[in-house]
């Protein structure tokens, strides 16, 4: 029976029927309709609208569902004609329980169901992801620990342009995934809002204490308005635009790994974990896992376009076509804990080339800077001492040699600035450490900035375990079920 066909006279056409369902997918929030369900049955119990029994029966059978859900069931064939996630769990509590089940929609409407369901799952999400981030950006820290003071060049417009420490470049990959998992921590607290009590678009009928179901949910308060409440869709969207630019991230460092495993750079060896061969050419290993990641960095950014477009235009307050968002939601929060469990392991198991990323630095005039802030250092304007390191550099290209390759005598045809110092100055060493600026890759400051990353990991790490400690509400749907949800054991109903 459907939850809404009283007033019809006519069943629905057999196609549609099964065309507009939307179980299929969202039995991933299972766990979050029950936990909802049985704050909104306390809210119910405390009007007295259901007696202390019937509450204890609609927990209890509530909470055999969601055991059923972490141990890999229900299996959907159990109720063929659920719509949603809502009917399902009506259906299989009535089971359970009786027509007591038939009280636990009084006083709310499946249009705050989703609204606060979707918000429960992003706000899990979130948290899932956060640690995924943390433990790559860990892998990060652990290769830049080990490249110690090794160099490789810098590109710009991809020519080489200066050299820098390994650990300097792995190192910017961390300030990106610091940048995404404060984006993320923004998301969370902007969406830590309970629509329930909202209704369908006006309100609750009943006077439900809205602030104590959102406190057992782990929501800092109610939402404000019903109309928004039950039709904002804002906090999906920006939390899709928020694993878009992770996307973003992963997809650069896949496209650098991918390049510089090549035999043309030759800086990395591919972890064979995390390779493939060909099946017609025995000497290949190719690099199927930064391959993938760059293709699927753009499923996850597209997943934002669409729950764009599906808004677009929508009057208030709730629309059929919000049902079309969750898909998007699931796919790209599913493939990016997938991509970043993988990252962690992948990164982690990465081989520098450090031999080859030297010979790269010391080669192709990387040190010019260098020379030209040397005669900057003697009283040279720059834009002239740019000019002399250009004409020597020249001068070398003709010669066959780097700028060290010139002698003393020779370097003073182009300015009588040139002293027996020059050649101690544009050393790899010195090239670098003439960068010891705040975020530059002078080896005293990578050192330190190396050190302050790691801390603040480690802060990070704390606090989301101190977190969690705190606030058991929250922990109450989040469970391992919920986690295999995102790419793991369970394969759905």
């Amino acid at each position: 029976m459907k939850m809404w066909s009283g007033r019809f006279r006519e069943p629905l056409d057999a196609t549609f029927d099964g065309w507009q369902r939307s179980f299929r997918f969202d039995w991933r929030l299972i766990p979050y309709e029950v936990v909802a369900s049985k704050a909104h049955a306390g809210a119910l119990a405390e009007l007295h609208v259901l007696t202390e029994d019937e509450l204890h029966s609609i927990c209890a059978g509530l909470d055999g569902i969601l055991a059923d859900f972490e141990s890999g069931g229900p299996a959907r064939e159990k109720h063929p004609d659920a719509e949603d996630v809502h009917h399902f769990v009506e259906l299989e509590l009535k089971s359970r329980i009786g027509t007591t089940a038939l009280k636990l929609h009084t006083g709310r409407s499946r249009n705050e169901q989703i609204a606060t369901d979707l918000r429960l799952y992003v706000r899990d999400s979130i948290a899932t992801l956060q640690t995924d981030l943390l433990l790559w950006m860990q892998a990060f820290l652990v290769q830049a620990k080990a490249a110690d003071e090794a160099a490789m060049p810098a590109y710009t417009h991809m020519q080489r342009a200066e050299p820098v420490l390994i650990a300097h470049w792995l190192l910017a990959y961390v300030s990106m995934l610091q940048r995404d998992t404060t984006r993320l921590a923004d998301c969370a607290k902007r969406l830590n809002v309970c629509p329930l009590g909202s209704g369908a678009v006006a309100g609750a009928t009943l006077p439900l204490n809205r602030a104590t179901i959102a406190h057992q949910l782990g929501f800092d308060e109610p939402t404000a308005n019903s109309l928004d409440a039950t039709s904002d869709r804002d906090f999906a969207l920006e939390y899709l635009q928020t694993l878009a630019q992770m996307a973003l991230h992963i997809s650069r460092f896949a496209e650098e790994i991918t390049l510089y495993a090549t035999a043309e750079f030759g800086f990395v060896d591919l972890p064979e974990a995390f390779s493939t061969g060909s099946s017609a050419m025995p000497q290949k290993k190719n690099p199927d896992l930064s391959e993938l990641a760059r293709a699927k960095s753009g499923r996850i950014i597209a997943a934002s376009h669409t729950v764009e477009l599906q808004l677009k235009g929508l009057p208030l307050a709730y629309n059929k076509d919000m049902q079309e968002t969750q898909e998007a939601i699931f796919a790209a929060t599913e493939e990016m804990h997938a991509l970043l469990s993988l990252l962690g392991r992948f990164t982690h198991a990465l081989h520098f080339r450090t031999d080859k990323m030297l010979a790269a630095c010391t080669s192709g005039f990387l040190n010019a800077m260098a020379a030209a802030t040397y005669l900057v250092h003697k009283g040279v304007a720059f834009r002239t001492a740019h000019e002399i390191i250009g004409n020597a550099v020249r001068d070398c290209l003709g010669k066959g040699c780097e700028l060290n390759g010139l002698t003393l005598e020779e370097l003073r045809k182009f300015s009588p600035a040139f002293e027996q110092d020059f050649f101690a100055a544009i050393t790899l060493e010195a090239t670098l450490d003439c960068h010891d600026v705040i975020g530059g890759t002078a080896r005293s400051r990578v050192r330190k900035d190396l050190a302050m990353a790691e801390l603040r990991a480690s802060q990070w790490m704390e606090s989301e375990a101190s977190r969690r400690a705190s606030n058991p509400h929250a922990e109450s749907y989040r469970n391992e079920a919920a986690i295999a949800s995102r790419g793991g054991k369970h394969a759905g109903p």
